[in-house]
């Protein structure tokens, strides 16, 4: 019996719900339970407790279950990968296996056969399993395994390019590289990194803006030089060029654990180092829906300033803040907030991160002559209304930028520094002239991203004195919250992030500030004293008290 029928009989879905997920499966290829759960007319955890039930299995939580080391080498790894089931505990002749898919029980005797025990099934959680599987096996691990009894991946070790590009093509080594990526982006990793080391090499992903060791077998730092020269092969790079930077772009296409397919952008950077080539990967999703600037978690007082400022016919709009703090997903937002058929909006940037529609997009190009200024000067011939400048990095392109909002039109850029008020004598200290970016700079957004508490595990928590940072004061019996750690978030206790914004706008009295060429210091005091600044430590603590992030978040992300 399958498991639209033993959901049927326990009467958790009906006839209807089975069809429309027959037709949904048909064209997906997924598995019925998973198109299920995804329909939302159930739930995973019903989905297991009516299988175990019908076919009389118990149900085990792999996250809360210890299991010996030994036991866990009673399957070789590449059965664990293949088949999805681990074994978790031995009594006398009877290994216990979890399994989550007791449909497909064909390979039952082959492990009877291979460990010579009684097998006992339990059923898990698909994703548990999953998380199990990574956990005490690591990501490609049985591809490893086949690669270190190849006896041609001793061409791993050699420093001959057409060894390693051989090798880098070689089903084994395609394979677990795929793995790589594919576990990054099931992670939400928005960076790949891979460090080479005199005795190993370190993979690690970035989620939510946090570095953390990916769980890789000791034994991929042997091939090394393969997997460098498949990302290279991949990037459509010099496989032989291992003494020069290389810089490239894949088009990866993934089918996530939730059943959909999406495409991702992985912009690829690789640097010779002392023990090896060190690549990074940033991930970035094509398939995403980008958000609005509601969905920001701008606070209504800078969201209203903010959206009026957009709808402004000229000058310049700033968003500030350290690279991967959601500069760019900002003025994404803003850019599809503006456009229309009655306004023309052109972009410079480097990379093109996501496509905005009714927006005419260009990458810069620095090889071909291609770069900020040249095209922010090539893009005024096209008759824009509003432009976007993916940053402002040097007096070229600021005084570009500043005769453009000089001349009608409304510009949009980023700029590194640490608060809004800084913008204006960054531009100073550029060389621009003070009555210039007086008389041009209409608004500036600084901003953060710290991880928000996961909604599944985040527990009420009253800090004590002690716990607050200097500078931090809360009534006593103050209410926070803090994550636990669940499956959901991987155990942190923090799933997604959630922007902090700071706004200046700049009224007549900060621009005779500016002339004057004052400090950042002074044109924040003014402002703060005139309403003209609503400042990053006041939206943190505002999202600290709402329990959208924690007091640790809050205190990495920003001094206050």
């Amino acid at each position: 019996m399958g498991v639209g029928l033993v959901l049927i009989e326990n009467g958790l879905i009906t006839q209807s719900d089975l069809d429309r997920a027959l037709r949904e499966q048909s064209s997906t290829g997924d598995r019925l339970d998973r198109v299920l759960v995804r329909m939302g007319v159930v739930t995973r955890d019903q989905v297991l407790d009516a299988i175990g039930s019908q076919f009389g299995m118990p149900v085990v939580d792999l996250s809360a279950t210890a299991v010996e080391r030994d036991v866990l080498g009673a399957l070789p790894n590449r059965l664990v990968y293949k088949q999805r089931c681990v074994p978790i505990a031995k009594e006398g002749h009877t290994l216990t296996v979890a399994t989550c898919d007791p449909f497909e029980l064909s390979a039952m005797d082959a492990l009877r056969l291979l460990t010579g025990s009684a097998i006992r099934l339990v059923l898990a959680d698909e994703q548990d399993l999953t998380d199990f599987i990574r956990e005490h096996y690591g990501v490609g691990g049985d591809t490893l395994d086949e690669l270190a009894g190849d006896d041609t991946s001793n061409a791993a070790t050699t420093d001959d390019a057409q060894d390693d590009e051989a090798l880098a093509q070689e089903a084994s080594v395609v394979r677990l590289v795929n793995d790589l990526l594919a576990e990054a982006i099931e992670e939400r990793a928005t960076d790949v990194h891979i460090e080479p080391y005199e005795h190993g090499l370190d993979v690690r992903y970035r989620v939510d803006g946090v570095l953390s060791r990916a769980n890789v077998s000791a034994s991929i730092h042997r091939f090394a030089s393969a997997i460098v020269s498949r990302f290279k092969i991949m990037a459509s790079l010099d496989v032989a060029e291992k003494r020069r930077p290389q810089d490239g772009r894949i088009t990866f296409r993934h089918r996530r654990r939730a059943g959909s397919r999406e495409e991702f952008d992985l912009r690829l950077s690789i640097i010779p180092m002392l023990h090896g080539e060190g690549v990074v990967l940033r991930v970035l999703n094509k398939s995403a829906v980008m958000l609005g600037l509601p969905e920001l978690g701008m606070p209504d007082r800078v969201l209203s300033r903010w959206a009026t400022q957009i709808e402004r016919p000229h000058g310049i709009l700033l968003v500030t803040g350290p690279t991967g703090s959601g500069k760019s997903t900002t003025l994404y937002a803003s850019l599809a907030r503006i456009a229309s058929e009655r306004v023309k909006v052109i972009t410079v940037e480097d990379p093109v991160e996501y496509h905005v529609e009714g927006v005419n997009q260009i990458q810069v190009n620095p090889a071909v002559g291609l770069t900020f200024a040249s095209g922010l000067r090539s893009i005024l011939r096209h008759d824009p209304d509003a432009i976007m400048i993916g940053e402002i990095r040097d007096r070229e392109t600021a005084e570009v930028a500043v005769q453009a909002s000089l001349t009608g039109h409304l510009v949009l850029s980023t700029l590194h520094t640490n608060n809004a008020a800084s913008a204006a004598t960054r531009l100073l200290d550029m060389g621009i002239e003070p009555f210039l970016v007086a008389s041009s700079l209409e608004g500036v957004i600084a901003q953060r991203l710290v991880r928000r508490v996961c909604t599944e595990c985040g527990k009420p928590h009253t800090p004590t004195q002690a716990e607050l940072p200097p500078g931090v004061e809360l009534p006593p019996g103050t209410t926070l919250r803090r994550g636990i750690g669940c499956r959901e978030c991987r155990n942190t206790g923090y799933r997604g992030r959630v922007g902090l914004y700071e706004m200046l706008t700049i009224s007549d009295d900060l621009r005779s500030l500016i002339t004057r060429n004052v400090s950042a210091g002074d044109i924040a005091t003014a402002a703060r004293n005139t309403g003209d600044l609503h400042a990053l430590r006041d939206d943190g603590l505002e999202k600290l008290l709402a329990g959208k992030t924690s007091l640790e978040e809050l205190t990495r992300a920003i001094t206050v």
